[in-house]
């Protein structure tokens, strides 16, 4: 399988809350994740943003992405997915009574490969600007 059709599998089972039991399938162990967002200053690998995914769609059940570009880049051993994150925070999951408002977030992954699994992975966000629109900051 090459590493384009790995890191869209991995993208797409992350971004549809499957969390990591699915999604390690893909990952080397102990893969890591950095993200400069004060929202995942904690999470500092894969498996732990893949959960926290798969916990961000309990408020926004209807969130789904809209993918603008993926693109393989052989030589420096990376796949880059380009998408806008879209849900509308409609679920009290415990963090208060749901916004109604809703969230159209820019975002990148640059997943970084080991061989044919991800070793690495950066996602670019501007979660202010998310939280704000979401009425949670």
């Amino acid at each position: 399988m090459s590493m384009k059709q790995i890191a869209r599998d991995f993208f797409e089972a992350c971004e549809t809350g499957e969390g990591w039991s699915v999604c390690k399938q893909w990952c080397n162990e102990g893969a890591t994740f950095s993200a400069q967002a004060d929202a995942l200053a904690e999470v500092s690998t894969i498996e732990a943003y893949a959960d926290w995914m798969k916990g961000l769609l309990v408020p926004i059940p209807n969130g789904h992405y809209e993918l603008k570009s993926f693109a393989a880049d052989d030589e420096r051993g990376n796949v880059t997915a380009a998408a806008v994150f879209h849900g509308t925070h409609t679920v009290d999951a415990g963090n208060g009574a749901p916004t109604g408002n809703s969230v159209a977030a820019d975002y990148v992954y640059v997943m970084d490969f080991d061989g044919d699994k991800i070793r690495h992975m950066t996602k670019i966000w501007n979660d202010v600007h998310s939280l704000k629109q979401l009425g949670w900051a």
